[in-house]
This record gives structure tokens, C-alpha cells and sequence, in this order.
């Protein structure tokens, strides 16, 4: 009897440290994130560039994904945490959509934006923000098994790649090539689409892991 008690508060006190770092790992993203939009936000008002408002927007749209995962690993809930998953692959597709639209009305509308050297800056803090939390999560999305931090990583990699395309606009515009300028949109759009898909396929597989243990456990 008392072995087994032993066992069960040992899984409870694993499911509550696990739930701790979890929580840990999905506020230190988020802050790396508050602090990148923050500092873009700034230049943004110094440079009112179009472009870098619309990668701001979407860090702001993206530190949002943290919520559902973070309540999941409050209320250390499986379920919910697939659900934040879900969610979180939800968001990384319509970053790659408005990614798409904006590229073909560029493409339609050609407008190059100003401000070049501003919006270069704004686009390197915007990649380096991502970069940072995309490690934080993916690292401890493998070590704690939670697929849907593991989604978040991805997705905040996908938002770095957006901010690799505001510096590769920067320079193809001072360069003189602006039509390259959607192209490069269009370009990171099918590079976020692979990513909506590579995480719909991490938490799809975890969950067919998981149904296979449930059975050889109930076996």
C-alpha cells in the first residue's frame, strides 16, 4: 500500500513540476516576445513603415498563442493542452495567409516602403525576438513531451522567417529591385504553409503515439 501511495504522489509531483516548467517555459517566450513587439512598436512610430507595422501586429497576434498553452499547463490538462495545439496551428496558418494577401496586393498595388534602414532594424529585433522564443519552446515543448509546445516553437519560427522577409525587402528595395519585394512575401508564405503543416503533423502524432500506449497499457 505504501508503495503504491509513494507511486502516485511521485506522478503527482512529476505532473506538477512538469506543469511548473511548462508555465515557465511559455512566459519567458512570451516576454522575449513583449519586449521584441516593444521595441518595434517604437520604431514603428519613428518611421511609420506599413510593412513593419504589419510584422508588429502579427508578434502581437502571435505572443497571444501562449494564453491557451500557458491555462493548459495551469490546469494540467491533456486535452487541453491538445486543444491549445490546435490552436496554435490555427495561428501559423493565418500568419501564412495574411502573409499571401499582403504579398499578391503588393504585387497588384506596388508600393515600396520607406524608411529602409528603420525597417531593416525593426526587422532584425522582429527575428531575433522569434528565434530566442522559437528555442524556448521547442526545447522544452521535446523535454516536457508536449507536441503543442513543440507547435508554438514552430510557430514562432515561422514568425521569424516573416521578419527575415521585412530585411530582405529593406534591401532589395535600397538595391533598387522592388518587385522582388512581394515575391519575397509570397516566397515566405508557402515557407509558413510547410510549417501549418509540419506542426499539424506533431500533434497529430503524438496523439496516435498516445492512443498506442493507452492500448499496450490496457493489453
Amino acid at each position: 500500500m505504501s508503495v503504491d501511495h509513494a507511486h502516485t504522489h511521485g506522478l503527482v509531483h512529476d505532473s506538477i513540476k512538469r506543469s511548473a516548467e511548462g508555465v515557465r517555459a511559455v512566459l519567458l517566450a512570451l516576454g522575449v516576445l513583449a519586449a521584441a513587439a516593444a521595441v518595434q512598436l517604437v520604431i514603428f512610430i519613428l518611421s511609420g513603415s506599413v510593412a513593419l507595422l504589419a510584422d508588429l501586429i502579427h508578434n502581437f497576434g502571435d505572443a497571444l498563442t501562449a494564453i491557451p498553452l500557458g491555462i493548459a499547463f495551469v490546469l494540467r490538462s491533456e486535452r487541453a493542452e491538445r486543444m491549445a495545439g490546435g490552436f496554435v496551428v490555427a495561428a501559423i496558418f493565418i500568419s501564412a495567409c495574411v502573409a499571401g494577401v499582403e504579398a499578391v496586393e503588393r504585387l497588384v498595388n506596388p508600393s515600396p516602403p520607406t524608411h529602409l534602414w528603420i525597417l531593416a532594424v525593426g526587422g532584425v529585433v522582429g527575428y531575433a525576438g522569434n528565434f530566442v522564443a522559437a528555442k524556448v519552446r521547442t526545447r522544452a515543448g521535446r523535454r516536457l513531451d508536449s507536441p503543442a509546445l513543440v507547435a508554438d516553437g514552430m510557430h514562432a519560427a515561422a514568425d521569424a522567417y516573416v521578419s527575415l522577409a521585412v530585411i530582405a525587402s529593406a534591401i532589395v528595395v535600397a538595391i533598387g529591385a522592388p518587385v522582388a519585394d512581394p515575391l519575397i512575401g509570397l516566397a515566405i508564405t508557402l515557407v509558413i504553409l510547410r510549417i501549418t503543416w509540419q506542426s499539424w503533423r506533431t500533434i497529430q502524432g503524438h496523439e496516435h503515439h498516445h492512443d498506442d500506449h493507452h492500448r499496450h497499457v490496457h493489453h
